[in-house]
């Protein structure tokens, strides 16, 4: 079974006050959305394998002599 871990950040006083009510005027736990971003985050910003750093995948071989 995987362990899960704890991840600690520092924000401004006012900016967890405002995100502790947003969660509770939706009803939901804010470790809950705050997994949601991160696995959204996550899902944006990861790369598939075969793609290069300024290139969008499938261009690769379009190149024009």
């Amino acid at each position: 079974m995987e362990k899960d871990v704890g991840l600690r950040i520092r924000v401004q006083r006012e900016l967890r006050e405002q995100f502790v009510a947003a969660c509770r005027a939706e009803d939901k736990p804010a470790a809950q959305v705050i997994r949601e971003f991160m696995r959204e985050y996550v899902s944006k910003h990861t790369r598939a394998p075969d793609t290069q750093k300024g290139q969008p995948s499938g261009d690769r071989n379009n190149d024009i002599s």
